[in-house]
Formats: C-alpha cells, structure tokens, sequence
C-alpha cells in the first residue's frame, strides 16, 4: 500500500439497502407505495434520502453524517499497523466479550477487514465499519499478513477534488484531453507517478493531476446485527415489489446488469462485456457476497461505476448499448467465460489471471 494513502474501511451493509432502495428501487415500485421501506426501518434516515437523487457518492456522505458514522481510517506510513482482516472463506461472527458463548454483534466476512481495539487471551476486539466487537485470532490476519491481503482485495480510488477536472491522455498539461470530470466524482487508480495520477477513464487509461485528486485505499467492511437484518429485509422487499407493476423480475434485473457492463466494459470485445456480467453472476451465486444482483452491484467498493452514480446516470438516460444488454442477458442464462471467478480489474501486467481484452480476471 502505498505510504501516503489512508485506508478506508467501507460501510458495506446499511448505506448497500438504503442507497439500493434509492437508486433502484422507487424505479420498481408505484407512486404512494415508494416510501413504504423507509417507513419501514427505523433510523430516521428517509428524511435525508432523496429520491431523485443520482451521485450515490452524495447520498452515503450525507447518511453517514445523519447517522454520525465515520469512516475507519489506518495509517499505512508506521512500520506496523492496526489493520486486521478475516482469514476464513466465507464469515465470523463478532462478539459482545471474548467468550465462545458471548452475544453476537454482528459478522466479518471474507476479504474484510478492521482496525484494532484491544487484543486478550486469544482474542482481538475491533472495529469494522459500524461494528464494534471480539473475534478469534485464528480467525484473523495480522501485520504483514493483513496488509498483504488488503492489498490484494482492495483498491485504490481517486476522488476528484477541483471544481472540473480536464482527463488527459498522457501525464503532462500539453497533453490531449479525453473529456471533464465533475467535483466529486470517482474513478478507480491504475497508478501513480511525476504528480499525475492514472485513471481508469472509460475503460481507456486516463490522467489527471495529482493536486486535483484524493486518493484513499478501500477495503470492505463487516455488519453490525441490525444491519444485517435491515439489508436482509431489504431485499425481501426488493424481491416482493419486483414482482409486480409495470416493471418485471427480469426486464429490471437485465438492465441494472447491463448499465453496470455498460460502465464497466462498454469499450470491450462482446464476450469480455459477457465476463463482466459473469462476475457479477458469480458473487450472486457465492455465500462471500450477497444473494442478489442489486446487493452485489452496489455493494460497497466493490464497483467504482456504482459507486460514483455512473450506473444510475446510464440507468436513468435508457442509453445502455444494445451489446452490453445481450451480455447481460447472457450472463443471466448462465453463461461465464471466466468459470466462477469473481474479481477483475484493468489488467496493468502485476496481476495474475485470465486476460479478456483491457480486464483481469481473477
């Protein structure tokens, strides 16, 4: 990880239900109906989500502020660190006191990861996203062994810092420019060097300055009890409201699939657009990630297009390529050209894995 970075570690599970609900869900149900979840959960946040809102990035800023949460933030430059991550293949359960038989406050999953409190008798307390609890130390990754792993599962983002941010095509102010990007926006990092910072920018490897840009390092987070609970009543509601009105299952499910390939692999050869979308299959399928397609594509640093509101942006304008619509629809019949792989990223020749085009498998 690089020294000047901060590690965020992400709020995967709340702020997932609620931005679902807000960027996709009132889409599916009608009129009077679509403040029904909201009603629903407790937590008083319905009044600070709006509904028409398209940059999730705003959304989870002002949740986090209404719900006092801050982001859980490692510092990288120390020879050692408070980084810890799960070391099982699916989750572990956080616990009220270092005992077996202690209360469970909520759950740590695979390739997530925390900041420590407290180490004693075998056991670690600490803290990942909104949850605070003990684990087992043979269930967990320490030092070297963490930082190795977050490096690994996370990624590197900039957030785009000046009013309006010109991309260019080579690191230097004499360069072309491929397009602008707003304050706010969020793009993922390939790398860093001579104050310029490499993007990807529409699957092409774009450049902006370094002074115009924050860079954080993003791991995912685990989940408090409730939130569990109000992420899994969430998706019972979405699967209840998707089944009726004048939007179906299939035709809302097909188009949130291909507006994320549209973001993601708009630019690439029709089976790497069908890989993409295989992905996406295959965490639905995985006990590590969620069970829904809406819960993996706006899981928390997981997609940067969903991240930034790319994929409402698209989802809101109906021009989704027409390939990238027939990929997802092929990825929805099962088809995977990259087996049951679940992650990729802009292939920048460090990383193992299957190369489709300008993207790693892995």
């Amino acid at each position: 990880m690089a020294g000047s970075r901060r590690v965020l570690v992400t709020l995967t599970s709340l702020f997932t239900a609620l931005i679902m609900f807000v960027t996709t869900g009132i889409t599916v149900e009608a009129g009077s109906n679509s403040n029904y979840l909201f009603n629903e959960l407790n937590a008083g946040v319905a009044s600070i989500l709006n509904p028409s809102a398209t940059n999730t990035a705003e959304i989870l800023q002002a949740t986090k502020q209404e719900l006092k949460i801050k982001d859980v933030v490692v510092n990288v430059e120390d020879e050692t660190t408070d980084l810890v991550m799960a070391n099982v293949k699916n989750a572990l359960n956080l616990r009220q006191d270092p005992r077996d038989d202690a209360k469970k406050i909520g759950k740590l999953y695979k390739d997530c990861g925390g900041v420590i409190l407290e180490r004693r008798d075998g056991w670690t307390k600490l803290q990942t996203g909104n949850a605070i609890g003990w684990a087992k130390d043979k269930y967990l990754f320490f030092g070297e062994e963490a930082e190795a792993l977050a490096d690994e599962v996370g990624k590197t983002v900039a957030t785009i810092s000046g009013t309006t941010v010109r991309v260019r095509q080579a690191p230097g102010t004499d360069a072309a420019v491929y397009g602008l990007l707003p304050k706010g926006e969020i793009a993922e990092v390939i790398e860093e060097a001579d104050g310029w910072v490499c993007i990807d920018y529409e699957g092409k490897n774009g450049y902006v300055s370094a002074d115009y840009v924050e860079l954080d390092f993003l791991i995912d987070s685990g989940e408090t009890t409730q939130e569990i609970e109000a992420r899994e009543k969430a998706e019972q509601e979405a699967k209840r409201h998707v089944n009726y009105g004048q939007y179906t299952t299939d035709a809302d499910t097909t188009l949130l699939l291909a507006a994320l390939i549209h973001c993601e692999a708009r630019g690439e050869s029709f089976e790497g657009q069908v890989a993409v979308g295989a992905v996406v299959m295959n965490r639905v399928r995985s006990k590590a990630y969620p069970n829904t397609i809406h819960g993996v594509i706006y899981s928390s640093g997981q997609f940067t297009p969903a991240m930034s509101g790319a994929v409402n942006r698209v989802l809101e304008s109906g021009k989704i390529n027409e390939s990238c619509i027939r990929a997802a629809e092929e990825a929805l019949s099962g088809v995977s050209p990259v087996g049951d792989l679940t992650q990729f990223r802009r292939n920048n020749g460090t990383r193992k894995g299957l190369v489709i085009g300008n993207h790693i498998f892995f």
